[in-house]
């Protein structure tokens, strides 16, 4: 056991803790769409978001596990456990090549949300493109990794990275709230690297614009996601999320002012984060073209990488 685990454990359950406090009284949950309703029905990223949507996390990992395996998907299973929880992870390859763009969507959710944007929309996102990539292979090898426990200071991808190591990763991008806002932001991105200027030439070519229709930005603190157990192994890693431009100022001074963020944004909290970790967070608040935006987006950096 280190220090960096147990500092990552605290975090956790202070955040488990303020999350329930939000939800504290909150509406009946959302209702749950049948398992096999979902699996059966449209593989748009809006419609597969309704396969994770408002279950418990148990369920939600089963559900990734039961799309995989109704479609015929082959993929690796990784069970964990330690003392700051347990779960399972789900990884599957597509494409060919020495080196692999690594995609990653936690499947895990706060207490007390229906988990819509975050995270049901990414995983979603993911499946997807497996869909696409199913029919036409991406030039280069890609790895879809589905983690458990996210929101435990993302132990599934540190669970991942302790035991299958960061050889041959050419880069890393971990999707979180995908599912609201007309613009793509990049971030936790420190320094250039060949693996960023790839994935802006990749954004640039499907006709965003720097600093309008996407963004690049360094380091978060407080907010993380499942790149940074890569990131700590030395790979180029960093977070995807979709924000509305309208909003870019008030997002800036929320995300990187941590300590008044925590003070005053539980009231007014800017878009996406207005239903982060609440029970606001329904499929209700997603946007078709802002998921299709990021699906595009992440099909353009496999083929730019290829």
């Amino acid at each position: 056991m280190a220090w960096r685990d147990l500092g990552f454990y605290a975090r956790a359950r202070l955040s488990r803790a303020v999350a329930r406090w939000i939800n504290r009284g909150a509406a009946p949950p959302v209702p749950v769409a049948p398992l096999d309703e979902v699996l059966g029905g449209a593989r748009t990223p809006l419609a597969l978001a309704r396969l994770l949507e408002g279950r418990g996390n148990p369920e939600r990992e089963t559900a990734v596990a039961r799309w995989l395996q109704a479609r015929g998907v082959p993929f690796t299973r990784q069970p964990f456990a330690t003392f700051e929880g347990r779960g399972e992870n789900f990884c599957v390859d597509v494409g060919r090549g020495d080196r692999a763009l690594v995609l990653i969507a936690h499947h895990d959710a706060v207490p007390g949300s229906p988990g819509a944007n975050d995270n049901a929309a990414s995983v979603a996102i993911l499946l997807a493109l497996l869909d696409r990539w199913a029919a036409r292979e991406p030039p280069t090898r890609v790895r879809l990794l589905f983690t458990a426990c996210e929101e435990l200071g993302y132990l599934g991808s540190r669970a991942w990275v302790r035991a299958h190591g960061v050889a041959g990763v050419v880069g890393v991008l971990s999707l979180e709230m995908p599912g609201v806002g007309d613009s793509v932001a990049v971030w936790d991105a420190e320094r250039e690297t060949p693996f960023l200027a790839a994935v802006r030439r990749a954004l640039e070519g499907t006709g965003l614009r720097a600093d309008e229709s996407y963004h690049v930005v360094g380091r978060i603190p407080v907010f993380g996601s499942d790149h940074r157990a890569y990131a700590a192994a030395g790979v180029p890693a960093h977070g995807l999320t979709s924000v509305p431009a309208a909003h870019a100022e008030a997002l800036r001074q929320f995300v990187f002012h941590p300590v008044r963020a925590t003070l005053r944004g539980v009231v007014r909290r800017p878009p996406p984060f207005d239903t982060y970790h609440t029970s606001r967070d329904t499929g209700a608040t997603l946007d078709a073209i802002a998921l299709a935006r990021v699906a595009d987006s992440l099909r353009a950096i496999a083929e730019e990488l290829g």
